[in-house]
């Protein structure tokens, strides 16, 4: 199997090692192959796949979209490095309203697989970032809801302290008085 799959402190959010083959010529890896992933826990069908580019500091999230489109993520970064959250909505989940992080970069090469009924966020590390995340459900902008990045309950320990939002993100509710319906 070319995957190392571990759990993470929420175990249904596993971080994916694919792996690696590097020679003078450049890398090859396989990121994605849905018997491996499905053998591992994760029956993953991409249904929509996002590129994001971002600069240091930003912040994207923390993101989710409620049923019947709620959607399962696999994120990956082929240029500089996040610093990846994810957050349980799942309200009769042991871990409801915890959350993990991982680094992910181009030099580490790990992806991390987020389920639906997880909200999900990022924070630019290096100068820039590529991201790119299979999805598996599409965007549905009706059903999308953001829960506040600092939100005091989650206290999700983010790497500083004065991200560059979007007006989105900016607006994000409080995890107490979020729409939710897992």
């Amino acid at each position: 199997m070319p995957f190392t799959f571990t759990d993470t402190k929420i175990p249904e959010v596993k971080i994916i090692e694919p792996k690696y083959f590097g020679d003078d010529r450049g890398a090859f890896a396989e990121l994605f192959r849905y018997e491996d992933f499905k053998r591992a826990g994760i029956d993953f069908v991409v249904k929509q796949v996002n590129y994001s580019l971002s600069e240091k500091g930003v912040l994207r999230g923390l993101h989710y979209q409620m049923n019947p489109g709620a959607q399962g993520k696999i994120i990956s970064v082929t240029r500089g490095e996040i610093y990846d959250a994810a957050v349980d909505l799942r309200k009769k989940s042991d871990t409801y309203g915890q959350w993990m992080s991982v680094t992910l970069s181009e030099k580490n090469h790990r992806l991390v697989y987020v389920p639906a009924g997880f909200a999900h966020g990022f924070w630019v590390v290096s100068d820039t970032a590529q991201i790119i995340y299979y999805s598996n459900a599409e965007y549905q902008p009706d059903l999308e809801r953001t829960i506040r990045w600092n939100d005091p309950r989650i206290k999700i320990d983010w790497p500083g302290r004065n991200p560059k939002l979007s007006d989105k993100d900016k607006d994000g509710v409080l995890l107490n008085g979020a729409e939710n319906n897992y």
